[in-house]
């Protein structure tokens, strides 16, 4: 009798589930729109206006408009791949997340083996690319920011240690180097500047995000700086971040990259940024100030790569 009900209760069980499955599938339609969102096209949008930058300033106004055409598709392709792969890690965690729940693969929208061929594919064609129509360099530097965001910061670092958001900044100060050396077939001064802006950036501009989402994080599982030590220390660890970036960002001028107008306008977004987060110890909402901060770093980037494209020295 017992061994009878549990199979009645398995029956309900599966019926409801695909039920549920039908009338969420009814609901929620799959379409080419959900493979573009599970490659995160904001990040996509703004790490290639990076990659752009720093292909611009090895060219020194003297572009290959061509290879430029297939640095940013290779670069976006391998980017592309790491967000799938991400989302695909990430799944089980997403759902437990306001901000992430209603993503592709928590919403059962795509099937989780779907995504991980997605991923696959896109790094395939994407490393080709940079590896045979640009240079083997590019690949490499693909390839290692790929390593490092998907197996290195997802799979290991983000769900274990404070330390995912430093490490995976490796991964993210990589599309600006991947275009400088698109150029120059090298990595030099100009190449690490540009790798050493993108890595200063990334981790107050991502703390921010985490005072906002504290307890999201927290309730997800993930040791994120802000969870495990609070907001205080996570304040004191931006401001090593934001102090150093200002100067390392004027190191364009110093080695004659850039003109006059980049000079005063990095200094003067760094030292705003700097102020800003300053402000975080005497600030009486920290929902308030972080998000602040969070659209700022935003704007902070996409501005000072703007400015330097407009005001690159030629040769």
């Amino acid at each position: 009798m017992e061994q009878a009900a549990i199979e009645r209760q398995d029956r309900y069980d599966s019926a409801t589930a695909e039920a549920s499955t039908a009338a969420f599938t009814a609901a929620r339609k799959l379409s080419w729109r959900d493979f573009v969102q599970v490659t995160k096209p904001g990040i996509l949008m703004s790490n290639l206006i990076t990659t752009f930058g720093g292909f611009w300033i090895a060219s020194k106004l003297e572009a290959d408009w061509l290879l430029l055409l297939w640095t940013l598709l290779g670069t976006a392709l391998v980017m592309a791949a790491g967000c799938v792969l991400n989302n695909y890690l990430d799944r089980d965690m997403d759902a437990k997340m306001e901000r992430t729940k209603d993503r592709v693969l928590p919403a059962g929208v795509l099937m989780p083996k779907v995504v991980l061929a997605y991923g696959i594919f896109l790094a395939v064609i994407g490393l080709n690319i940079l590896g045979f129509l640009v240079n083997p360099l590019a690949a490499g530097l693909g390839f290692l920011g790929l390593f490092v965001y998907v197996w290195v910061y997802t799979a290991w670092l983000k769900r274990t240690s404070v330390w995912s958001t430093v490490v995976g900044a490796i991964s993210g100060a990589v599309p600006p180097v991947i275009g400088y050396s698109a150029v120059t077939g090298r990595v030099d001064e100009g190449a690490l500047i540009l790798f050493l802006i993108l890595f200063l950036w990334q981790p107050p501009h991502f703390w921010a995000l985490g005072i906002r989402r504290k307890e999201e994080y927290r309730a997800a599982g993930y040791p994120l700086l802000p969870v495990v030590k609070g907001n205080r220390p996570t304040k004191i660890s931006m401001m090593r971040y934001v102090i150093p970036l200002v100067p390392v960002s004027l190191l364009l001028y110093t080695y004659d990259y850039v003109g006059l107008i980049y000079l005063v306008a990095s200094l003067i977004l760094g030292v705003v940024w700097v102020i800003l987060c300053a402000r975080g110890f005497s600030a009486k909402d920290d929902i308030q100030w972080s998000k602040g901060v969070f659209l700022y770093s935003i704007n902070y980037l996409t501005i000072l790569f703007i400015i330097m494209v407009i005001d690159t020295i030629g040769r």
